[in-house]
């Protein structure tokens, strides 16, 4: 178990913030899309369905079902740009279409910051360090141009995590990490996804410890 100290960690959150992003999917269909949907491929990259059939709905973990029709094509929207963040369905490029063009993705626990062409790193960045990465949706809650979601961070570490410590080997080990996003939407675009990752449950399933002694003794 590698060892990292305090500021290590939280430099090493910066550098790891992409980790925030990923796939999407019914807990029951993690992996996939959700089941019937149509996704329509132009330009190389996949678009959003321009709405969710009642049985597609249904296999949501949904906390109110009685939705608008402006709700469900919000909820299209973000569905998909997690589908093009998953690992078997990576789409960087149908991900930053998801986005306004002053849209911006803020990873919250790290305090850091993508816009433009940058958000498809955050993607990328993820496949990266968690090839099969994808998301266990456990609540969703629309409400208008807000979607708010509690979900898990799940993969295998598979690719090397630099840090300002060095290089993490990845070692083969499944994370599953709490996780809570809040998308805004305007125009069927997202304006604003703000991302709460569970850093500590992250790192410490991948063989990374708090060193709290070099927080200590510092001082």
């Amino acid at each position: 178990m590698k060892s990292l100290g305090w500021k290590t960690i939280i430099a090493t959150a910066a550098v790891t913030s992409l980790a925030g992003l990923t796939l999407a999917a019914a807990p029951t269909q993690a992996a996939s899309p959700v089941p019937g949907s149509t996704h329509v491929h132009t330009a190389g990259h996949t678009q959003a369905p321009a709405a969710l059939s009642p049985r597609e709905l249904s296999a949501l973990p949904l906390t109110d079902r009685h939705l608008t029709r402006h709700e469900i094509a919000n909820l299209a929207v973000v569905l998909n740009a997690y589908h093009v963040a998953e690992g078997n369905s990576l789409d960087p490029d149908a991900f930053v279409d998801s986005f306004a063009k002053d849209g911006v993705f803020n990873d919250m626990v790290a305090g850091a910051a993508y816009r433009g062409t940058a958000l498809g790193d955050v993607p990328r960045y993820m496949v990266g360090l968690f090839p099969d990465v994808h998301r266990e949706l456990k609540r969703i809650t629309v409400n208008g141009d807000t979607i708010s979601i509690e979900l898990s961070i799940q993969g295998t570490f598979e690719g090397p995590l630099q840090s300002p410590a060095g290089t993490v080997k990845p070692n083969g080990a499944k994370v599953d990490v709490p996780t809570a996003d809040f998308w805004y939407l305007r125009n069927g675009k997202v304006e604003k996804f703000n991302c709460f990752v569970g850093y500590t449950k992250m790192y410490a399933d991948m063989g990374v410890n708090i060193d709290w002694a070099s927080a200590v003794n510092k001082h």
